[in-house]
């Protein structure tokens, strides 16, 4: 619960520290006194966005701070884990702004964002103000009334990975669907292109060698001619170079015992003579080996011919590129037999994980269903008690699309003279109407909920005599499990109050500020007085308040 509340510069307040105990906590005071600026400095600790505009002295920064002692709540204690902070009984919430608009936020000194302080807030306290009446209008409100009470929390929390897993599949499945759709129109045109690779079947620089074959044969007479030439000198005519070496390696081997360096130069002269000698050889079976051949250059220039087209075709210039392309395409069009395979498998997981939702959801339906009847009995015997004896409200469970919040479509539906004419709250409730069915159902909520804090905020807006005293009663048996707060107008509810704060202005150095004071018991009959007949309370009023205080 919120034990302390500090305020610094935050509108007319100019400084401010109130101190809060359990129990039901009643604010009063004139209209334009403040008490709302005290909401609206709770609302910033809570998360709520601030700029400069709320700075009393634009010189100074505004602080805002809260006091809570801490109750033992999973949600408290996974809250501080996932955000790496300490936890403690004891927990202070700071918010600091500064004349430029920018603010910092504080957890027990650690530096926090804004986020982190509203996902904290939820945890803590519960604020009801005038307009959010229309809170009860909202199907999420609806459906969280509903799942406190038939406690759908761990069902829900369940249901909320398995929608995740499923929402998951379901968005792979759809982009594979989009890519095969994509890969369907480019499917045959690069089916057709690889078979345009394959039915070539290039080797490995094919086309590279056959062209300089096809150079060969288209030269094979000149060529023949040209090496019969050689190897004739070499070794064909009638004193061949082969024969004259021969000739001179001899003479020279009968000088060898004369001059030591002559046995060398015959040795160098016999290996010229055996390179020139496998020279003649080999230019004798090159030449045996070309030979005109009509047919093969046939075929030469009608596989270059398919093979140039390809490379124009690609824009390419090598056959190991166009080796490469085919390489790509074969991966592509394994790719797209990939894609239909795992399109298959998620269709199978999607169906599997959309199944257990399924499961789940039943049974958080269930759950509702259940608690329908216990809720509405429970809401119109306390509508009632506020004053509300004709009014019923009726709550409408019809099936929807799976969401992470179940397969149901929840809708209250009130009826406020027993018409059986049951229509949507905002349509048939008054204003006053609203506030009394907002308290009543809270009232209910609030005992399936950890919330330590509730805070009301002028909810009795619109009701008077008896039935705001209900709603003074209704208050006070909630402040038997929570701390309640209500900034009240009425005097009935004034007097259930376990403490009694009066908000003030005072005119200080030509200044307005707002002060807080807390009523012993004559104050508090002055004041309850005061809310039942005026500024000068009659003796009558001030007897009417001891004995609404009394009772």
């Amino acid at each position: 619960m919120i034990t302390r509340l500090f305020i610094q510069n935050y509108a007319i307040i100019d400084e401010l520290s109130i101190s809060f105990e359990g129990g039901l906590i009643i604010i009063t005071g004139e209209t334009g006194a403040g008490k709302s600026i005290l909401m609206g400095a709770l609302n910033l600790i809570l998360g709520q966005r601030a700029d400069s505009s709320v700075l009393q002295d634009s010189q100074k920064k505004c602080v805002i701070e809260g006091s809570f002692h801490l109750q033992e709540s999973e949600g408290l204690k996974l809250f501080f884990m996932e955000n790496d902070l300490d936890y403690e009984n004891e927990m202070v919430i700071r918010r600091e702004i500064n004349a430029n608009g920018k603010s910092r936020s504080f957890i027990n000194d650690t530096p926090v964002n804004l986020s982190q302080i509203k996902n904290l807030g939820i945890h803590l306290v519960d604020l009801h103000q005038q307009f959010d009446t229309l809170e009860i209008n909202s199907e999420n409100f609806q459906r969280e009334v509903l799942d406190a009470l038939a406690e759908n929390k761990s069902p829900l929390s369940k249901l909320k990975q398995q929608f995740e897993n499923y929402a998951t599949v379901k968005q792979q499945l759809l982009e594979l669907k989009a890519a095969q759709e994509t890969a369907n129109k480019e499917l045959d045109y690069n089916t057709f292109l690889f078979s345009e690779l394959e039915e070539l079947a290039l080797k490995e620089n094919e086309l590279e060698l056959i062209d300089a074959e096809l150079k060969l044969l288209n030269n094979a007479e000149s060529i023949k001619i040209q090496l019969s030439a050689v190897y004739g000198v070499l070794s064909q005519t009638e004193n061949p170079i082969v024969n004259q070496l021969k000739s001179l390696n001899n003479k020279l081997k009968t000088l060898n015992d004369f001059h030591p360096e002559i046995s060398i130069l015959s040795q160098r002269l016999n290996s010229s003579l055996i390179d020139i000698q496998d020279i003649a050889d080999e230019l004798e079976r090159i030449e045996a080996d070309v030979k005109y051949d009509a047919e093969r250059i046939a075929v030469i220039n009608d596989r270059l011919s398919a093979g140039y087209k390809l490379l124009k075709k690609h824009g390419l210039t090598t056959t190991a590129q166009l080796l490469v392309l085919m390489d790509e395409l074969q991966n592509k069009l394994d790719g797209y037999a990939d894609i239909s395979s795992t399109i298959a498998k998620l269709e199978i997981q999607e169906k599997e994980r959309y199944a257990e939702c399924i499961k789940t959801a039943s049974l958080i339906s269930t759950n509702r269903l259940k608690h329908i009847d216990g809720f509405t009995k429970n809401v119109n015997q306390l509508l009632a008690q506020v004053g509300m004896p004709n009014a019923r409200i009726k709550v409408q469970l019809s099936p929807s699309a799976l969401t992470v919040f179940g397969t149901d479509s929840i809708d209250f539906l009130f009826d406020a003279n027993k018409s059986n004419k049951f229509e949507p709250v905002s349509k048939v409730a008054s204003g006053g109407e609203l506030s009394r069915l907002m308290l009543s159902i809270k009232s209910l909520v609030a005992k399936k909920l950890s919330l330590p804090t509730l805070i009301f905020d002028e909810i009795d807006t619109g009701i008077s005599g008896e039935a705001a005293k209900q709603v003074g009663i209704i208050m006070k048996e909630l402040s038997e499990a929570h701390q309640v707060i209500a900034i009240t107008h009425q005097a009935q509810i004034a007097a259930k109050a376990s403490t009694h704060y009066f908000v003030y202005k005072n005119m200080q150095a030509d200044k307005v500020t707002t002060n807080v004071m807390v009523l012993n018991k004559e104050e508090r009959i002055q004041a309850i007085a005061k809310m039942l007949s005026g500024e000068k309370p009659t003796a009558a009023a001030l007897e009417n308040a001891k004995e609404m205080m009394l009772n």
